[in-house]
């Protein structure tokens, strides 16, 4: 059993469907969620504090002149608001698709799924929406305009923020990729929890620079677990810390990460043994 595609001469006509079908799901999404709106309110209190968690860490090492990795404060600020904004959009648009992976897998249920007239990953990719996570999304944006008018010795400017929109969405891509690929382990064992569960406590170390930790944990976080091309290329590169070859890396890890993510579903769906089988 596999995924439905489709052939390249019928993509322009696909999608319509699918812009309408990502409709569809989020906004029924969106109206699950809000009859729980209490739970928003806690939501957005838990990221407001935790964001000041954060924050007050930062003060507290630099209060006697110490910068991470020689970042000054205004600029550690800015990895800590890009990690929040990637935080929210993963627990809004990534999370509770990839915790639904599973869940079809040991309910039987992704035979229907993969029946359906979409791309199963398409499918599995976007058909929920977590009201939660958007608290961060905009704490996190809140954070990098802040952050980018404390810099010295000027704030940064429109082009600044426009250039840092490019390495960011590479994030977003390679967050996607592999977190796609470790709820597509799954398949296999069912209980792969704790796979996703590890790759977040990991991916914590994006929240500062990278160049702050020892020479070791600087290769592993940028060439095993790519959390320096998630939060410290896009804040170096607003700063000028980081060049245009930072974001050249950080296209290639995201195109290795997004395609292997296609590639390795498609491997697992051929392995897959559905619940009628």
């Amino acid at each position: 059993m596999s995924d439905i595609s489709y052939p390249p001469s019928h993509v322009s006509h696909a999608l319509p469907r699918y812009a309408r079908a990502l409709r569809l799901f989020w906004s029924a999404s969106i109206a699950s969620e809000a009859e729980y709106r209490a739970n928003f309110v806690f939501a957005a209190l838990g990221s407001v504090m935790t964001l000041g968690g954060a924050v007050a860490t930062l003060a507290v090492l630099y209060q006697h002149g110490y910068e991470m990795g020689g970042w000054s404060w205004p600029e550690a600020m800015l990895v800590v608001a890009v990690f929040t904004l990637l935080e929210g959009l993963q627990r809004a648009f990534m999370s509770p698709n990839r915790q639904a992976i599973s869940q079809h897998v040991r309910e039987g249920t992704l035979d229907f799924v993969l029946l359906k007239p979409v791309d199963a990953q398409f499918w599995m990719s976007v058909r929920r929406l977590s009201v939660w996570g958007l608290p961060d999304v905009v704490l996190g944006l809140g954070l990098i305009f802040y952050a980018g008018s404390r810099m010295q010795p000027e704030p940064l400017g429109i082009a600044d923020y426009a250039a840092g929109l490019v390495p960011v969405l590479l994030g977003v891509a390679i967050l996607y990729g592999l977190g796609y690929i470790l709820a597509t382990l799954t398949v296999w064992v069912t209980k792969a929890d704790n796979i996703t569960i590890a790759m977040q406590a990991l991916l914590e170390a994006g929240r500062y620079p990278v160049p702050a930790y020892a020479a070791l944990y600087r290769v592993a976080f940028t060439f095993v677990l790519p959390v320096a091309f998630m939060t410290t290329v896009p804040a170096g590169l607003m700063t000028g810390r980081s060049g245009w070859a930072w974001v050249a890396g950080s296209a290639a890890v995201a195109a290795a990460m997004v395609l292997g993510s296609r590639a390795f579903w498609r491997f697992a769906l051929r392995h897959y043994t559905s619940a009628s089988s």
